[in-house]
């Protein structure tokens, strides 16, 4: 990653201006030292200038998601081949997309941001039934962190929303709703604005 903006073009090899376009990249493989290194030096190597990155580890499995911007010249397949084969050793999953430069309309929203933390015994359909209140709602689910080791001990069943909710939502009645259906579901639930919970949990 860089701390300066993406040029808006590229020199091309004729001298002319290549024009940039975004692609949103999945990697996807089981967990081990350098993936990230090794996915990075390609799209390095390619030109591509790195803007967001979000990574994970599920169990035992690696999972990561790269917004890049680079040459236009370069299709989804072509970029999946050169990273396919030069991280061969690690036997990865590549998908990759170009991002659409239409608008998101859920994003002209005016939101607010809340996190909402639920805990309780594990059992089918916990995600399911919390997201449907969301929906309803139009609230988006900006991140989600779940862990789930089963059992009926709540600690060891829990799951982290990171949300956007319109401020033409009515607070309360979403508060009501989601109170409801985490009753019905056994939960435990708390609705925090995200400032307070960071502010909650601030490792000094």
């Amino acid at each position: 990653m860089t701390d300066a903006k993406p040029p808006a073009s590229l020199p091309g090899l004729d001298g002319d201006k290549v024009a940039m376009k975004k692609f949103i990249i999945t990697v996807l493989g089981e967990d081990r030292p350098g993936i990230i290194a090794a996915v990075t030096n390609v799209l390095h190597e390619q030109d591509y200038n790195i803007e967001e990155v979000s990574q994970t580890i599920l169990q035992n499995q690696f999972s990561c998601f790269f917004v890049v911007a680079g040459s236009e010249r370069q299709s989804n397949a072509q970029l999946t081949a050169v990273l396919e084969n030069s991280t061969a050793g690690f036997e990865l999953f590549f998908h990759v997309r170009e991002l659409s430069p239409h608008v998101n309309l859920n994003r002209e929203l005016v939101c607010e941001p809340y996190v909402v933390t639920t805990q309780g015994p594990d059992r089918k359909g916990l995600v399911a039934g919390i997201t449907a209140v969301f929906a309803a709602y139009q609230v988006n689910v900006a991140q989600l962190r779940a862990v789930f080791r089963g059992g009926d001990e709540p600690l060891n069943n829990t799951m982290i929303y990171e949300v956007d909710i319109p401020l033409s939502v009515d607070l309360n009645e979403l508060r009501r709703a989601l109170s409801e259906r985490a009753k019905e579901l056994d939960l435990e639930i708390s609705i925090q604005h995200r400032n307070i919970f960071e502010a909650m949990n601030r490792v000094l």
